[in-house]
C-alpha cells in the first residue's frame, strides 16, 4: 500500500482506471460465456426441431408451465433469438476492443508517469 501512496495523483488515477477496465473486461467475458451457452442451447433445439414431422406436437417452457405451439412458430422464435444473440456478441466484441485500446493508452501513460519515479529510486 505504501507503493501506491508514493504514486502521483495522476498515476493513481491511471491505475484506478486500469482496474476499472479489468472489471469491465471480466463482465464482458461473463456475458459472452452466457450468450455462447444460450446460442448452443438454441442451436441444439433447432437441430432437434428439424428431426420432427411437421404436425408433431411441440411444447415450449414458459416459466413453470409448458405451452403447446407449432413447429414453424418455435423455429421462427429460435432463429430470431439466435440473431439477437449474434448481434449482442458482436456488440460485446466492439466493447472489448474499445476497452483494450483505452487500456493500452492508459498503460503507456502509466509507464511514462512511472519512469521518473524509477529514475529517482535508481539514484
Amino acid at each position: 500500500m505504501n507503493e501506491v501512496m508514493k504514486l502521483s495523483p495522476e498515476a493513481q488515477q491511471a491505475l484506478m482506471q486500469m482496474q476499472g477496465m479489468q472489471q469491465q473486461m471480466q463482465t464482458i467475458n461473463f456475458q459472452r460465456e452466457n450468450l455462447n451457452f444460450q446460442k448452443v442451447e438454441a442451436d441444439r433445439a433447432l437441430i432437434e426441431l428439424k428431426k420432427l414431422e411437421k404436425n408433431e406436437e411441440i411444447f415450449k417452457a414458459v416459466g413453470p408451465i409448458l405451452i403447446k405451439t407449432n413447429k414453424n412458430d418455435i423455429e421462427t422464435e429460435l432463429s430470431e433469438k439466435l440473431e439477437t444473440i449474434e448481434v449482442r456478441l458482436k456488440t460485446l466484441e466492439k466493447q472489448e476492443s474499445t476497452i483494450r485500446e483505452k487500456a493500452e493508452e492508459i498503460q503507456k501513460k502509466l509507464e511514462e508517469l512511472l519512469k521518473p519515479a524509477e529514475k529517482a529510486e535508481a539514484s
